[in-house]
């Protein structure tokens, strides 16, 4: 059994499906996520964690494909 935790991020600059997928790729890759959805048209990711990590790991992760995470 695990806690859920749950995270929204804005993020902007992404123009297409393949954005999403890029961006759904690079959040699914860490460890605690558990879930992750990724929004076109409300640019945003929902996240679902087995624990709580550091909001700049997911920015990083983010920014690292070009686009940028709205506070």
């Amino acid at each position: 059994m695990f806690h859920r935790i749950n995270k929204i991020i804005f993020i902007e600059g992404m123009k297409c499906e393949g954005c999403v997928n890029r961006v759904r790729n690079v959040l699914s890759s860490i460890p605690e996520v558990k879930r992750c959805i990724v929004s076109l048209e409300e640019k945003k990711a929902e996240l679902i964690l087995t624990k709580d990590i550091s909001d700049s790991i997911i920015k990083e992760k983010i920014q690292s494909l070009g686009f940028q995470v709205i506070s």
